[in-house]
């Protein structure tokens, strides 16, 4: 599955490319650079002289003529394109990392607060110094009352699962259960093995 933050920078580059695309075509024909430049642009090109217009009087009359059901479904068309920006623009504001959480319980202990980010950053750097684990990335989600921890592991050739998550739970995340005072904080582990060659059979 690709991760929301990639296919966001995905839709993101398509839709700058779209309007970069449209922007310097409008600007082309209206500052008639092919003209001035000698430039011949490709057959049924829109948009070459500064005279030129989207739509002409035959083309309007063409797409007018195909029924009365056409209008209504541009216009639906458009609509549903606008929801559908809508709701992704407020998947965007909506929150999906718990930002600050609260220290040893709720209500936070005289106001101090855990960043998301430094909570992370320690589980991880724990982990790393955990025996048989070469590298350890965490991220934390959901919201300040419930977060969820997500940590990937990769494991040195000689590490063993088992070993390694024992190690994780009663060090780092027993560490980090303790801080924010949540003995529930859902974790999702995911190992991975480091490429080695392979040993040669004597």
């Amino acid at each position: 599955m690709t991760p929301r933050p990639v296919l966001n920078r995905i839709l993101l580059a398509l839709t700058g490319l779209v309007l970069l695309g449209g922007g310097l075509l409008i600007m082309a024909a209206g500052f008639d650079l092919y003209r001035r430049h000698d430039l011949a642009p490709p057959a049924g090109w829109p948009l070459t002289t500064p005279d030129d217009i989207l739509l002409s009087s035959a083309d309007r009359a063409r797409w007018s003529s195909q029924g009365w059901w056409w209008w209504p479904a541009v216009i639906a068309t458009l609509a549903l394109i606008t929801l559908l920006a809508l709701w992704w623009l407020l998947a965007q504001l909506r929150r999906r990392y718990p930002g600050a959480m609260p220290v040893g319980g709720t209500p936070p202990q005289e106001g101090v607060e855990l960043r998301d980010r430094a909570l992370s950053d320690a589980i991880a750097t724990e982990a790393r110094a955990l025996p048989d684990v070469q590298q350890a990335d965490v991220r934390i989600t959901g919201r300040p009352a419930h977060p969820r921890t997500h940590i990937t592991l990769t494991l040195t050739p000689q590490g063993t699962p088992d070993a390694v998550l024992n190690a994780l739970c009663e060090g780092p995340l027993h560490a980090a259960h303790q801080s924010t005072g949540s003995p529930h904080m859902p974790t999702e582990a995911q190992l991975r093995v480091a490429r080695h060659k392979p040993h040669r059979a004597q």
